[in-house]
């Protein structure tokens, strides 16, 4: 630190003479000096595995399987990526990758993503249309490509009993022009697939299928290369198990496929040797990790480690985040309608400024801080806030982990309540759960509104700092809501049209319990009703803004269905003393 504090001054005073970069450049250089660890997670990763006794799954071939399948997208700080590599690889080992130095836990990856000049493709998976697709080649390794993947996602509704599903096939870098302009011989290729490969009829029909509708949109929607991601991918499994699959990938650079002569498409991937512009390229200033979880059967929750580590503050949950969608927004500007809610988070908008994306973020100076549209009711998603509010301090949130994260006794003091249960969150200790369960306590005795009672009327809610997963809203959802609030209002309809008999029926003078009954009921009934339509309306807003955690209510109905059993107690005694007195009367005249 020395020596870089004298040549800082240095190069301050004699800035036609800096040579504290060159200094920096010749220790990097330095055998002593290693920036790549790889060898030493390749190690762990195997020490691990041999004391877990790990071994490669049998292969599933049966295509009738019922599983349950969830992937979910974080973000994770540069800092933690070696403590997020170890925390994993104590579960689950390494992939290794082959390179011309031996073994490592990573490899290159290269995509180019396809679109037309209205960004069609990049629009209809912004907005998760039903059949929106994603059109990528992909090749591993550096240097040019000699293996590359053509790779179609497509999107489907899950309400709706489909699953998304991603389909490819392999060619050589020599036949890729022939692909993009429907010159591929699949014919050919589909008799070497039987003869050669031992491919069967229906494996080879299918493959010729899959081929002939990614030509078909190629020619048919004009599809050019658009957007390149190219990142250091980790990938941690145990062979032919697929029950948790994780995925890290760092140094996430994104870089526009626009402004060079394609050349009929011969050439489909900018050239590594020239120079890109500011406005061509943006490097993303976190890791992306990737959970893939296949629960079914037996295993219908995910592991406790999976669980721990999503709790253990380093990671933040973005939901349906996409390295294609970003790159087009941030490079692309000018072309695109809308954008990704995850622009207006703090700790990406240095990263889309250097790259000239500034067009689509607000400015300083906002008084929401976020762009209009989603992100007005949708803002608490931003892992680290907005550029008004920024949290750029704030440790890692997911679905199940609480709002208090603050570590700060400050802080702690106005830390808001939490959205779940109150064991689970982030850098959690004694302290801070005991401050949660007295501001509970306090909160619900201080609130006006019965708060504890029903919590849709409660301050509670207006303190809640929603983590930022999402939970996935499906039109089903409005519906049971819909049906939840008609079942309520008919309970509510029927003590009522039982306690209107009663008082039409009932004798003025002998039945003056049956009076008091029916006055018990009606307001119990008018409760009922009162109870379904804020539940409702406390739900719909729930609904609306997405926040996750508990849609329930577990004091509510607990309440009112003590006092109706309260009063049917009540009345069930009354009457057993009226049978006992009438049977008393005639005894004694008899």
């Amino acid at each position: 630190m020395g020596f870089h504090k004298i040549l800082k001054k240095h190069d301050k005073n004699s800035p036609s003479h800096a040579c504290k970069q060159f200094y920096i450049n010749r220790m990097h250089n330095q055998a002593w000096v290693r920036g790549d660890y790889s060898d030493v997670v390749v190690r762990l990763s195997a020490i691990y595995s041999a004391l877990r006794n790990d071994h490669a799954a049998e292969e599933n071939t049966n295509e009738a399987q019922c599983f349950s399948r969830s992937t979910t997208k974080y973000w994770v700080r540069t800092e933690d990526v070696s403590k997020v590599k170890y925390a994993i690889l104590k579960h689950l080992p390494v992939f290794l990758q082959k390179t011309s130095t031996g073994e490592s836990d990573s490899q290159l990856t290269n995509s180019v993503y396809f679109d037309n000049d209205q960004l069609e493709l990049y629009h209809g998976r912004l907005d998760k249309s039903p059949g929106a697709i994603a059109y990528r080649l992909r090749w591993y390794g550096a240097g040019d490509p000699k293996i590359v993947f053509f790779e179609r996602k497509t999107h489907r509704d899950t309400w709706t009993g489909e699953a998304s599903v991603k389909e490819r096939f392999i060619v050589d870098e020599s036949e890729v022009k022939s692909v993009l302009n429907d010159k591929y011989p699949i014919t050919q290729k589909r008799q070497e697939m039987s003869s050669k490969k031992g491919a069967t009829q229906d494996e080879a029909h299918d493959w010729e299928t899959l081929v002939r509708e990614m030509i078909q949109v190629v020619q048919s929607k004009q599809l050019v290369p658009t957007m390149r991601t190219q990142y250091m991918r980790t990938a941690f499994q145990i062979p032919f198990d697929a029950t948790v699959r994780v995925s890290l990938d760092t140094n996430l650079c994104l870089i526009s496929e626009r402004g060079y002569d394609t050349q009929g498409g011969a050439k489909w991937f900018r050239d590594p040797d020239k120079p890109l512009a500011d406005n061509e390229i943006t490097r993303f200033p976190h890791a992306v990790l990737e959970v893939k979880l296949e629960l079914g059967g037996a295993n219908s929750e995910p592991p406790q480690w999976v669980t721990d580590l999503q709790n253990s503050g380093m990671l933040y949950e973005v939901h349906k985040f996409s390295k294609f969608i970003h790159g087009c927004a941030t490079l692309l500007p000018e072309y695109v309608r809308s954008v990704p809610y995850w622009v207006d988070d703090a700790s990406i908008r240095d990263s889309i400024l250097r790259s000239g994306g500034g067009r689509i973020l607000v400015k300083d100076d906002s008084e929401t801080g976020v762009g209009p549209g989603a992100n007005e009711i949708y803002n608490h998603l931003l892992p680290f806030g907005n550029v008004k509010e920024p949290q750029l301090d704030a440790k890692g949130r997911c679905a199940n982990t609480a709002a208090l994260i603050d570590s700060s006794g400050d802080k702690k003091k106005n830390a808001p309540l939490a959205t779940t249960a109150d064991q689970y969150y982030a850098g959690a200790d004694v302290t801070d759960e005991e401050i949660l369960f007295n501001r509970t306590v306090q909160g619900c005795c201080e609130d006006a509104c019965a708060g504890w009672l029903f919590p849709f009327c409660s301050g509670y809610n207006e303190e809640v700092l929603a983590p930022t997963s999402v939970q996935k809203i499906e039109p089903k959802v409005f519906f049971a809501n819909e049906r939840t609030f008609l079942h309520w209002l008919h309970a509510g309809v029927t003590l009522y049209t039982i306690a209107a008999g009663i008082l039409a029926f009932a004798s003025e003078t002998h039945s003056v319990s049956a009076h008091w009954y029916a006055m018990a009921l009606l307001p119990i009934s008018l409760g009922f009703c009162l109870y379904a339509l804020h539940l409702f309306l406390w739900r719909s807003e729930k609904i609306k803004t997405r926040i996750p955690g508990r849609w329930d209510d577990s004091r509510g109905p607990l309440i009112l269905g003590s006092i109706l059993v309260g009063v049917l107690l009540v009345n069930f005694v009354l009457k057993c003393r009226e049978i006992r007195k009438f049977n008393y009367l005639m005894t004694n005249e008899l």
